[in-house]
């Protein structure tokens, strides 16, 4: 199954290293495209969402602009305190237009998923969505 959109199952965005008022974090699990987050330049830059309960996900796919390198790390407790890596990639250059990338997770069960972006194409970096597949 794909979620289009991960706050209408309960998912938050816990933690962001930066933002921008007109940019939320938010943006990144509303389903919608056209809306995003933005960091405010510097790397790494990571943000974390909690699920609403223990998830299994096979896949991972994130809309992003900018970005060179990505770690994923999953937590599977309730606090968020201890977290363990499960995927990296790097991004090709798409100048000009959206990355879209599919990161496989071979069904790893979470609560919590922190995505860090160690670098990037520019000072800055823009997150569209993100959607896992179980």
């Amino acid at each position: 199954m794909i979620d289009s959109s991960l706050s209408s199952l309960g998912a938050k965005v816990a933690l962001a290293a930066s933002s921008d008022e007109n940019h939320p974090p938010e943006n990144i699990i509303d389903g919608n495209p056209d809306t995003f987050w933005m960091s405010t330049g510097m790397f790494p830059q990571e943000f974390i969402i909690r699920f609403a309960e223990p998830t299994k996900i096979a896949v991972v796919t994130m809309d992003c602009y900018n970005v060179k390198h990505l770690k994923i790390e999953k937590n599977t407790s309730d606090n968020a305190s201890h977290f363990e890596s499960v995927a990296e990639k790097e991004f090709e250059h798409t100048e000009g237009l959206l990355q879209s990338n599919s990161i496989s997770l071979n069904g790893t069960s979470a609560t919590h998923l922190r995505f860090i972006i160690t670098s990037g194409y520019d000072h800055f970096v823009s997150v569209h969505r993100v959607g896992v597949e179980s």
